[in-house]
């Protein structure tokens, strides 16, 4: 068994990983989650910052950190995972463009949740502002919208959740790559 830590930007990451669905995901893998870091921003992902958290971690138990954030309107991963600074044997992941496109990624809960059997998304790292699309997804097939931000994408997660989501059928969308680099990396830490 290995011990993690993860160190995400929002509140929605933190309700996701501190989830029961993603901690028995963990623990199929023979993974243990010691805790979640809610940064509050990805402004506060910075060196200076991710020591502190890193530390709090690691004196818990962590064996690996995973640090989590979205790309957002930065040039590249490579300059997002540079700002960052993290340590060489730590994991960062980007989410493109948001940790909310993995979610338009997880077909089958989408499904459930907007009551569409034939819900599909192509290319949902392609969405400048995939929480934005998902409202709007609600509105078009349920009636209502989900909410504005904060509010939103944390009554959003827990929906999501409910319905059954499992943040690893995101990995095996054909165009979600960075939700498959995060799954990838849990993968393979035994």
């Amino acid at each position: 068994m290995v011990k993690i830590g993860i160190i995400c930007e929002g509140r929605t990451e933190e309700i996701l990983f501190l989830s029961k669905n993603f901690k028995g995901w963990l623990s199929s893998k023979n993974i243990i989650l010691i805790d979640v870091v809610y940064a509050e921003g990805s402004g506060n992902l910075l060196p200076n910052n991710i020591t502190r958290y890193v530390e709090s971690l690691e004196l818990r138990g962590a064996e690996k950190i995973i640090i989590i954030t979205d790309l957002d309107n930065d040039t590249c991963i490579t300059s997002t995972k540079q700002r960052i600074n993290a340590r060489p044997h730590d994991i960062v992941v980007i989410a493109v463009k948001q940790i909310e496109a993995w979610f338009l990624a997880c077909t089958d809960t989408m499904r459930k949740v907007l009551k569409q059997a034939s819900f599909e998304f192509a290319y949902p790292e392609n969405e400048q502002m995939p929480f934005e699309t998902i409202n709007q997804l609600f509105v078009t097939n349920v009636g209502r919208g989900i909410g504005k931000k904060s509010a939103g994408k944390i009554k959003l997660v827990t929906s999501l959740l409910n319905a059954g989501l499992d943040i690893s059928q995101a990995a095996n969308h054909p165009n979600c790559p960075s939700a498959a680099y995060f799954i990838n990396k849990l993968n393979n830490l035994n």
